[in-house]
């Protein structure tokens, strides 16, 4: 029996969508998506309906903690370095370090580096205590990766940070384009609304990317274009709109300014459609027809995500798009907009705070000196930043260097996230003095903390966050935060108070902080600035509690917020006129070469975020994809001599790692795409930005993600093998492993370059303890280089271990299921060691719909008897009536 429900907003993507989180009479946390929230009206993605699978205290930083260097250095097991503190020790020992090194080395010699995954509130006093009283500007946000190549785009174009659209124009739309963003799995809810749209209306839709994602499965028309040339596409279009007179030359005369120069430059740099397709590496015929498409449709919305922001002329990208949108006139209409879809579900709430090096509060700027003096003015602050900061690549390039002394990274991992990811773990070693406030334990970057300071989690703070189309929305607490794990704005709070700036911290609630949020937004506005919480600027504590979501913004005139921007085509540009800009194409910054022939492409599976703190904790979320893998086409694939489901090593001039090959003809010839979220936590070599480049886009300073020349060769051990058991073990002698969690087991996958001499005395010392009274089965065959053995604990099946020396190994679908037999069936224990169930025993196979956990041998048999539509399958075996992500791999298996 439910006892509560609050709620709450997703903790995952931009999208925001609403939850309700019910705790029953147990404790037990369950979750459903919110009917009445206006961005997902009820719907969950599988990572978001997999929400309560993730709370479980194990592996939380439950209490403050001084580290010795000998943890730093990894040199020692955690264990043994247990320096829990009270929060008074921890937080004078942090104030004291900062205020020695400002002291000797000036306020730029510190910085932090803060998270799209922190609230607003949370993100509004760390970039306070930064800018306006440390004195320095080197806060910079995680936010830096994945978004802020749109906002210099929209800042170039519009004079604000302002994304003009509503989710509402999806459904309103007559053509959705879809530039860069595999929309179908990285924000599954919205593409629910896309595909919604495009059978109860006929909205057609285009996908403009290298690969072939599940995203096509449902385009009218996909162009797989060359890495690199969006540009040169979009300048060809912008050209075609002006030969073929679609043109909207009222809005350009009156509304405008710059559009001569801008065409100029496309026509210098996209000639003929033939020339634009040679260039873009596309078929003629279909680029065409998306033109055509394109000029003719009134109602169209561009929706772009990390395939155009991650490059080193991300923001050219941006604003080519934007530019064809202003010609037509395109904007500030239901159903029309250029659209940047966020990655993280507080990126916009970080952007109205100033989370990033280079700008201030309340979308004002350093670039406007009134801007500096304002925000010093409102917050009476002595010590005032007055230029921009260093970006976040920029900023570990000083530490690495020594210039900055201390760091305070917050509710992120950089050791993982960020590019050359070997050169910040570099940085961070040599550090003089690293603090980490987080909620998960042992991270790639809590390795290398001096102080760690324990942060309250999803489902234990309150706060608010902002979506991707500008809705505030509430994150509100239902769980008791564990140990002595804080919210982010109290830890920072306290450290402001330690440092001698209490008198400008004297919040006592989260609702404090909002409130002076919203009145720094209204204060001398008077309609200048795009951003505005005016309406909200005097709530008390009972109505911030109540706060339904709304879109920014939220004035006096407007009390119930703004759905769409720019409907007046009033602009916050110096003359009010949205800006051309002209657009002159740039390869990115490294090209492939004979040594490293291959582009590298990286980005998200369909199940897990980022580095996998949150989702590597549900079963049902690891199942889809366990390893990291590198999918290739054929062809490349032939010329590497890579084998699909063989391992191989992915190398550039940066970094290595190991990932398993995957063969398909859906990559484009010539790249490799390789998921972003393995790590040193889940896998032996898994952390693909230790690959990628560090180029950066010249203005937002946002990273190459999406180019980096590798060379991809076989990587070929002595033996390969897995194992399944109740224990999360690390297994010695293993070169290659990967470890997920199973539904009551782990899996590994694993394998090795030399042999042990004794295969059963291996295994024993790995799964048995001394005296051990389980029952112990074992199979070797010496000759084939098999060996099988399984460990039974009364009566259940507690790991079973198969190693092979040529890769042929048993499914692991049907030895996973027996974990929950209690205890194991005389059928089963009779199959265990051959790896296979009994004529007529169920084997679901590897797990497609992770929402229900229905295996690829379910749904095949579902179309045996008779399926032949998605629907049937879903209404036969409920794949596909969830989030809908698993639907592009449903057609395929009816396809054939």
């Amino acid at each position: 029996m439910k006892l509560s429900e609050t709620k709450t907003t997703c903790p995952y993507c931009g999208v925001g969508c609403g939850v309700l989180a019910a705790i029953d009479e147990q404790g037990l946390v369950s979750v459903r998506g919110d009917p009445d929230h206006p961005a997902n009206f009820g719907r969950l993605c599988s990572k978001g309906a997999a929400l309560a699978d993730t709370l479980a205290l194990d592996g939380r930083l439950l209490y403050p903690e001084i580290c010795g260097d000998e943890k730093r250095r990894g040199d020692a097991p955690a264990a043994v370095l247990n320096g829990r503190v009270s929060w008074d020790v921890a937080l004078d020992h942090v104030a004291g370090k900062f205020k020695n090194i400002i002291a000797q080395h000036g306020p730029d010699a510190v910085a932090f580096y803060v998270s799209g995954q922190m609230c607003t509130e949370d993100y509004y006093v760390a970039n306070k205590l930064m800018k306006g009283f440390i004195g320095s500007a080197n806060i910079d946000t995680n936010s830096r990766l994945c978004m802020s190549s749109a906002v210099s785009g929209y800042k170039r174009a519009f004079g604000s940070d302002t994304v003009p659209c509503s989710y509402e124009d999806l459904e309103l739309a007559d053509l959705i384009v879809l530039v860069g963003s595999n929309t179908a799995w990285c924000h599954p809810v919205l593409f629910q609304r896309i595909r919604k749209a495009r059978e109860q209306h006929g909205t057609k839709i285009v996908v403009i990317d290298p690969r072939r994602t599940a995203t096509c499965e449902f385009a009218d028309i996909h162009l797989s274009l060359q890495p690199g040339t969006d540009t040169t596409l979009f300048n060809g279009l912008l050209n075609f709109l002006r030969r073929e007179d679609f043109l909207d030359l009222d809005f350009l005369e009156r509304h405008t300014e710059g559009f001569a120069q801008a065409l100029q430059a496309a026509r210098d740099s996209a000639a003929s459609i033939p020339e634009i397709a040679v260039a873009c590496g596309v078929d003629a015929e279909s680029l065409e027809q998306f033109y055509r498409l394109f000029a003719s449709t009134e109602k169209t919305v561009t929706f772009y995500s990390q395939g155009v922001n991650q490059s080193s002329s991300g923001v050219d990208k941006v604003n080519s798009i934007i530019n064809c949108h202003l010609a037509t006139g395109r904007i500030g209409k239901p159903g029309a907009g250029p659209f940047s879809i966020t990655g993280q579900p507080n990126a916009m709430g970080g952007r109205e705070v100033g989370g990033l090096a280079n700008q201030l509060a309340a979308h004002m700027d350093f670039d406007q000196p009134a801007d500096v003096e304002r925000v010093a003015r409102f917050w009476n602050a002595a010590h005032m930043a007055q230029q921009p900061g260093l970006k976040a690549v920029d900023m570990f390039e000083a530490v690495a260097s020594g210039k900055i002394k201390a760091v305070w990274i917050m509710a992120t991992n950089p050791a993982v996230s960020l590019p050359d990811a070997n050169r910040v773990r570099e940085a961070l070693s040599r550090c003089e003095f690293v603090v980490v406030s987080d909620c998960v334990r042992n991270t790639d970057t809590t390795a290398y903390a001096h102080v760690l300071l324990p942060a309250a989690a999803w489902g234990e703070k309150d706060g608010t966050v902002t979506n991707s189309e500008r809705r505030i929305s509430r994150q509100r607490a239902f769980l008791a935060p564990p140990g002595a794990a804080k919210p982010d704005w109290w830890i920072i709070t306290e450290l402001a108070r330690r440092m001698g700036f209490g008198a400008a911290f004297e919040y006592q609630t989260v609702a404090d902080v909002f409130r002076e949020h919203a009145r720094l937004s209204a204060f001398e506005n008077s309609g200048q600035r795009d951003f505005d919480l005016s309406a909200l600027a005097q709530i008390d504590a009972a109505q911030y509690a109540m706060l339904q979501p709304l879109q920014w913004p939220v004035t006096i005139q407007a009390p119930q917020g703004t759905a769409r921007m720019f409907s007046d085509n009033n602009y916050f540009t110096p003359s009010r006129k949205a800006r051309f800009i002209p657009i002159v194409p740039r390869a990115p910054e490294h090209a492939p070469d004979a040594e490293y022939p291959l582009v590298l492409n990286t980005g998200r599976v369909r199940d897990h975020w980022h580095t996998m703190t949150r989702t590597g904790k549900s079963s049902r979320l690891c199942t889809h994809e366990v390893e990291p893998y590198v999918e290739m086409h054929p062809r490349d694939a032939q010329v590497c001599d890579a084998k699909h489901g063989a391992l191989a090593r992915i190398e550039s001039r940066w970094g290595r790692m190991i990932a398993r090959i995957v063969v398909s003809e859906e990559q484009r010839m010539g790249s490799v795409f390789v998921p972003i979220h393995w790590n040193d936590q889940f896998a032996s070599s898994g952390c693909v930005d230790a690959l990628v480049n560090p180029a950066l886009d010249p203005i937002s300073g946002q990273p190459e993600f999406k180019h980096t020349p590798v060379r991809v060769t076989p990587y070929r051990p002595t033996w390969y093998g897995f194992l399944l058991s109740r224990r999360a073990l690390h297994v010695p002698g293993a070169n290659y492993w990967v470890r997920a969690k199973g539904q009551q087991f782990y899996r590994h996958e694993l394998a090795g370059e030399q042999t042990p001499d004794d295969w059963g005395a291996w295994a024993r010392a790995l799964l048995c303890a001394v005296d051990d009274s389980a029952q112990w089965s074992e199979f070797l065959d010496r000759g084939a280089g098999r060996y099988r053995a399984a460990r039974m604990v009364d009566g259940d099946l507690e790991s079973c271990l198969f190693v092979s020396r040529d890769a042929v190994l048993p499914s692991r679908s049907w030895l996973a299921g027996l974990f929950a037999q209690h205890p194991l069936t005389a059928h089963s224990r009779a199959n265990l060691l051959a790896g296979k169930p009994a004529q007529g025993e169920n084997d679901g196979g590897e797990i497609v719909c992770a929402c229900f956990s229905v295996g690829v041998k379910t749904i095949t048999q579902a179309i045996a008897d008779g399926c032949a539509t998605a629907e049937q399958i879903g209404a036969r075996v409920k794949a596909g009536t969830n989030c809908g992500s698993c639907i592009p791999e449903l057609k395929k298996l009816l396809a054939g």
